[in-house]
């Protein structure tokens, strides 16, 4: 969602660029706890708690001591208000009047999982809820601050029309969409802060305090390595308080080492379990929705192979990039990755060996192969540093690799392969690849 906002919000007379998906990496954490964090550094919230049964959300509800509530489910997604759990129920942020409300709801939610316009039809589990008093509010605003590379250091983003799909509202209205680079070796300063504050719409009773609000969540942002904070809506309350509403926080997982309290908040119920196993292994794998199973060194060959794969007519299933340096190792678990996706029907390993070695490669090829008792056609394109000793390993391995040379002929010999095998699957027949022969 944030980086086609990016794409539309101007920055003089320059376009913020989009990060590729394949290059995000970063953790992100729970809007409850994001809304610790940002109670720790004096930042107004609504009041609230997190309840992981029922019986907890009907005590938080009591111990609110009011009718006007909200109960939302902590799902690490966007659109949960107009989400659907499998339980039936609409909605993954409903309002509620009594603490019988929320603990009905809240056994609509937990243990459920709750599909929404980025979960995709598998939804993600609800295992938290979050309970907090209603606010009654008067304006609601949109701000985040996240790293652009373009100018190379943060930049906020915020805009008058909050509580809505910013997206929307970039596409419809950009120029509704304030942008602000701030220099990294100064800060954010407070007369900037201010002069945004103002060009949001805020009353002047409310100008110092949002100017406030925004030094802290910069404070944050610098402190805890952020990648983006996300404050939706930031809103002016009937009586002139500036509270955030809700709180998306983003942490580059480069920084780890720095902040071990941050990174012990990950929940990986939330992850693919496919890419929380590769990052173990120090592989950066994405799964995407097709049939051919991508084992690549370096996002641009990666990139052109998941291209020429698409040009000869077939769909890649994954992302995966083992890097310039795996280890043999790495290899065969980046071969487990691939081969617990059941639609893959046809790996293509595409490597060009500069720092990496392709007769290590060809080494974890053999022992995945082995180990995983592979029945999936393999296709292998070798290129580089010592690439002869790689072709002889595999020839005398007794498997049978389709090893080719050419990329054009390799992409289209996978995606040949692959749509044998499917067709076979669909009409329930058992075609045998069996490695070795």
């Amino acid at each position: 969602m944030f980086r086609n906002l990016l794409t539309r919000a101007s920055l003089g007379a320059k376009t913020l660029r989009p990060v590729q998906s394949n290059q995000r990496r970063f953790l992100s954490i729970h809007e409850y706890l994001s809304m610790g964090l940002l109670k720790k550094y004096g930042v107004k919230v609504p009041k609230g708690d997190v309840a992981k049964t029922s019986q907890e959300a009907f005590d938080v509800a009591q111990r609110l001591g009011t009718e006007d509530m909200v109960i939302k489910a902590q799902v690490l997604a966007g659109g949960r208000g107009k989400g659907v759990f499998d339980s039936g129920l609409k909605g993954g942020v409903r309002p509620i009047y009594s603490p019988t409300e929320a603990k009905m709801f809240a056994e609509q939610m937990l243990g459920h999982k709750l599909v929404t316009k980025q979960t995709g039809a598998k939804g993600r589990d609800c295992n938290a809820v979050y309970v907090v008093e209603r606010e009654f509010i008067r304006r609601e605003y949109y701000f985040a601050i996240l790293m652009d590379r373009q100018t190379g250091g943060p930049v906020l983003v915020a805009s008058s029309q909050g509580g809505v799909d910013i997206e929307t509202v970039a596409s419809e209205n950009p120029d509704a969409i304030l942008t602000l680079p701030v220099d990294i070796d100064q800060g954010l300063k407070l007369e900037q802060a201010q002069e945004m504050a103002v060009k949001m719409g805020f009353s002047s009773k409310c100008v110092d305090q949002a100017a406030d609000t925004m030094m802290k969540l910069y404070q944050i942002f610098a402190e805890k390595d952020a990648t983006m904070i996300e404050i939706n809506p930031m809103a002016e309350s009937s009586t002139n308080e500036v509270l955030c509403m809700d709180a998306k926080f983003n942490f580059d997982e480069n920084a780890e080492f720095r902040h071990k309290e941050i990174f012990e908040l990950r929940d990986t119920t939330q992850e693919d379990e496919r890419e929380v196993m590769a990052a173990k292994h120090n592989l950066n794998y994405i799964g995407l929705d097709g049939s051919i199973g991508c084992l690549v060194n370096g996002a641009g060959l990666a990139m052109s192979t998941m291209d020429i794969i698409k040009l000869h007519g077939g769909d890649p299933a994954n992302f995966l990039d083992v890097g310039g340096g795996a280890t043999a190792e790495q290899v065969t678990e980046a071969f487990k990755l691939i081969s617990t996706d059941p639609r893959v029907s046809a790996i293509l390993v595409n490597i060009f060996g500069g720092i990496m070695r392709c007769d290590v490669i060809a080494q974890g090829i053999i022992a995945a192969v082995n180990q995983l008792s592979l029945n999936i056609p393999l296709v292998v394109r070798l290129q580089g540093t010592r690439v002869e000793e790689a072709n002889k390993l595999i020839q005398e391995s007794g498997l049978r690799i389709f090893s080719i040379d050419d990329l054009d002929d390799a992409a289209k010999k996978a995606v040949d392969l692959s749509n044998i095998v499917q067709m076979a699957r669909q009409a329930d027949l058992k075609i045998k690849f069996e490695l070795p022969l």
